[in-house]
């Protein structure tokens, strides 16, 4: 998984709440998560991916991810959601 794939995505949701929901929703494709992130938070998703048939990517850090996801804070996670 390289940056390239978040900042291509067409439709890219940041956030634990908000991509908690779109996979709860079925509308998450593939989730990122950042190895560095509270695991309190992201083992919840993990397993709410797993049960959901979701991919789950991991980078490096939350600076990275939200960087590539175009915003100037750390981001936890971001879900890439299908259009439609």
């Amino acid at each position: 998984m390289s940056y390239d794939k978040v900042k291509q995505a067409n439709h890219l949701i940041v956030g634990t709440k908000q991509a908690t929901r779109m996979v709860e929703l079925g509308k998450a494709e593939e989730v990122i998560i950042a190895k560095d992130a509270d695991p309190r938070i992201t083992t919840k998703m993990v397993n709410l991916c797993k049960k959901m048939g979701v991919k789950v990517t991991y980078v490096d850090s939350m600076k990275m991810l939200g960087k590539a996801c175009g915003i100037e804070v750390g981001a936890a996670m971001a879900a890439v959601v299908n259009e439609g």
